[in-house]
């Protein structure tokens, strides 16, 4: 692998792509025709020279921050690099935050531009603009009246010289601020992770150590560029030579656009598999439906990652068997996305691999996983009191996680830290335990446990209308979900989920009681993160009624 492909800086990555890799794909997008056309590395590298230029001429200094308010797509990296190129840093925000979420954004990042998709996403910063001082201009990727597009940047990036450009590159070192990323956060505010040149760059050359991506593979990513992961991936492909397709809709397109890509490489979260299984589920295990599953994919995968949240051992499996290798892994927005990782030649299923090279992990007395390394961050942006609390006294990164690891350095999350139940009886119960199980049921889409200072755990549990619906008309049932919900038929089968689920469990840990719900979890309304984690403090706020109503059930 040569140097130039893992430079020092994010700022000179795109260049020293340009140079290692020439006419080599970069980057992919879908046409309306179903074509696929790509962008070599030498042209992303010239346009992202021009934008670099543009943001110059518009006035960014070193050190300004720039926000990015777009979904996923060619031109979202494009921006980024740009920004890191001119000594500028990366404030990326989510395209679904409402005008309140990017006001706290863009205020709490004193960010000078931002970088919005297009006239929605204008028109929701311009609407919140009035206070922010410190913002200057708002452009557009797609054209919009009386608004600077990428175009127009371009153009007005040509008028400088290059040799600017270069300088501003040349002059960025190492530990130098590039991206502050809010967290999609399950609780509270979201805070600034300042990750630094070294820290996006450290998890390039972890994974070209590891040797799993090479400049032969191709990369399919839908998620949002905003969140860490998604970045660190499009980045440390970019810096191994492999092509990123970009997700061409939400994630209901995801896997059309799967087949039509045909990927080797699929970082994703959890649930996008679970979705798979729950399809396969009554399926017999025979080579047909195996191979279905494989084309389903595209049909050539060769690394598919799960991160974010706990993924079960059962679904690994059945993936495993149907020859897409899926490997679980683990970090956070404050090491980068990266932490630990399974491997093609290094997995134990059950567990989120061995720490990545280059990094360490250790359980404290307490049981909490922590991480050191180069990909562990700097800290939060102005938030001396938060930085702290983050760290141990010898330069640990708190996890918030609890977890063990194996004699051979495999590591296991059991629960984590915020999470635990502690019931009125004094009994400590993780709840991550019975809702891993009973997702497993092709039936339930999110289950929450809640039991703090309660006699017992109760279950709000949330159903995949996609496998209920046609169950539910094969049956002779409603089909409407609040009439699904609460049908004595649906309830039955879902408590021998819950019986199923039990079973595995201590008896203080058994759920008792539970309550369906008429309405799906998502990001939109709030449940949660754009990462599909769970908003548990949201849902428990939310729904308090029906489980007060659980508890005030006398107890047959």
């Amino acid at each position: 692998m040569a140097d130039a492909t893992t430079p020092k800086t994010l700022s000179a990555l795109p260049f020293a792509c340009s140079e290692a890799f020439g006419e080599a794909p970069a980057q992919a997008s879908r046409r309306a025709d179903g074509t696929w056309p790509t962008v070599s590395f030498r042209e992303m590298g010239t346009v992202v020279d021009e934008l670099a230029r543009g943001l110059i001429a518009l006035g960014m200094v070193p050190g300004d921050r720039v926000a990015v308010l777009a979904d996923t797509r060619p031109e979202w990296m494009q921006v980024a690099y740009a920004i890191a190129a001119g000594g500028g840093i990366i404030v990326p925000i989510y395209a679904t935050n409402s005008p309140e979420e990017c006001h706290w954004v863009l205020e709490d990042s004193g960010a000078r531009i931002v970088v919005c998709e297009d006239a929605a996403q204008v028109a929701k910063v311009r609407g919140v603009a009035d206070d922010l001082d410190a913002l200057t201009h708002v452009l557009a990727i797609d054209p919009v009246p009386d608004e600077i597009d990428l175009a127009g940047l371009r153009s007005r990036g040509r008028q400088v010289p290059a040799t600017e450009r270069a300088a501003r590159t040349d002059a960025v070192d190492a530990g130098d601020v590039a991206v502050i990323i809010y967290t999609s956060g399950t609780t509270g505010r979201p805070k600034g992770c300042v990750l630094t040149h070294d820290n996006l760059m450290s998890c390039a050359r972890q994974t070209a150590e590891l040797g799993i991506v090479t400049s032969e593979d191709s990369t399919y990513l839908f998620l949002p560029l905003a969140h860490v992961y998604a970045q660190t991936q499009n980045v440390t492909a970019h810096a191994l030579g492999s092509c990123v397709s970009y997700a061409s809709a939400g994630p209901a397109q995801v896997m059309q656009d799967l087949a039509e890509v045909r990927p080797t490489c699929f970082p994703s979260v959890p649930r996008i598999y679970e979705k798979v299984h729950a399809a396969f589920a009554g399926a017999p295990r025979t080579d047909a439906v195996l191979a279905r599953v494989r084309g389903a994919f595209g049909g050539r995968i060769r690394v598919a990652i799960s991160g974010a949240a706990p993924i079960a051992g059962e679904v690994l499996e059945f993936f495993h068997a149907a020859g897409v290798p899926v490997y679980e892994g683990y970090g956070l927005s404050e090491s980068t996305a990266f932490g630990t990782v399974n491997l093609p030649d290094a997995t134990r299923l059950g567990t989120i691999g061995r720490p990545m090279p280059f990094g360490e992990v250790r359980v404290a007395d307490d049981g909490e996983l922590q991480l050191r390394g180069p990909h562990v961050f700097a800290g939060y942006w102005r938030n001396p009191e938060a930085t702290a609390a983050s760290f141990t006294d010898d330069g640990w990164l708190r996890t918030g996680d609890i977890g063990e690891i194996d004699a051979d350095g495999y590591v296991r999350i059991t629960g984590r830290i915020k999470d635990i139940i502690i019931t009125s009886g004094g009994k400590n119960i993780a709840p991550a335990v019975f809702e891993n199980e009973l997702r497993q049921s092709p039936f339930v889409s999110h289950v929450v446990m809640h039991g703090d200072r309660r006699p017992y755990p109760v279950a709000l549990i949330t159903l995949d209308q996609d496998q209920v619906g046609p169950w539910a008309r094969e049956e002779g049932l409603p089909d409407d979900p609040a009439g699904l919900s609460e049908h004595p038929r649906l309830l039955e089968r879902i408590q021998a989920d819950v019986d199923a689920a039990n079973a595995h469990l201590a008896r203080v840990e058994q759920v008792k009681r539970f309550a369906v719900l008429p309405t799906d979890f998502s990001p939109e309304t709030g449940e949660l993160t754009v990462t599909l984690k769970l908003r548990r403090s949201v849902v428990e706020s939310r729904y308090a009624h029906v489980l007060d109503a659980l508890y005030a059930t006398t107890d047959s």
